[in-house]
């Protein structure tokens, strides 16, 4: 796809990845970019893998099949990396962002070789310490965005603050607590990813 990127979610059932796609599609459209958010559909059982998709492009976009060769992979659940090939398709100038308290060369071992950039972040707890449970969705939306550069941090805080205050309107805490959490992924994200612009600079 020209002009835009493509991004596939992994995650189990009840964990937010369908809710982040689709939360990334909306915010992306109102920057103004054309979006797909959507669910591979499945048995969608509590705990079961499950899998969406993320398109985000400047042009129309004219494809509307699942998505075999993302830029990006977001794996919210590491214990997906024992039973699935989160890596399958995944272009090596793109990255892969895992939920894991273990570092990136930590867990390379589990990604079939992939050779491309590796991110890790404990979204655990980054939602445990910002919103008292554990909600990984938050965090790893914001995690992707980081990596992906797909719009300036400013504007997507902006944007989820809007979405949140609309989402939550009698539920305040919940809105601070959701904002704490994508601003304390950015900023725990920030040194890999300088350090890995620098290098490719």
């Amino acid at each position: 796809m020209n002009n835009g990127m493509e991004i596939r979610w992994h995650g189990r059932g009840g964990q937010g990845a369908k809710t982040a796609a689709l939360l990334l599609a909306d915010v992306a459209f109102k920057t103004g970019q054309y979006v797909q958010g959507f669910p591979e559909y499945g048995p969608e059982r509590m705990g079961a893998p499950i899998t969406a998709y993320n398109r985000i492009s400047e042009d129309k976009i004219r494809i509307h099949s699942n998505i075999y060769t993302p830029d990006y992979v977001v794996v919210v659940d590491e214990t997906l990396l024992d039973s699935v090939d989160v890596t399958a398709g995944l272009k090596k100038d793109g990255a892969i962002i895992i939920n894991t308290p273990k570092s990136r060369d930590e867990i390379k071992d589990k990604l079939n070789g992939y050779e491309g950039k590796v991110y890790t972040v404990d979204a655990r707890h980054i939602s445990v310490k910002t919103l008292g449970k554990n909600f990984p969705n938050s965090p790893m939306l914001a995690a992707v965005v980081a990596v992906s550069n797909v719009m300036p941090r400013d504007t997507f805080i902006r944007e989820m603050r809007a979405s949140y205050q609309h989402k939550f309107a009698k539920k305040p805490e919940v809105i601070d607590g959701n904002m704490e959490a994508l601003e304390m992924t950015f900023d725990t994200l920030a040194e890999d990813i300088d350090k890995d612009m620098s290098m490719t600079a």
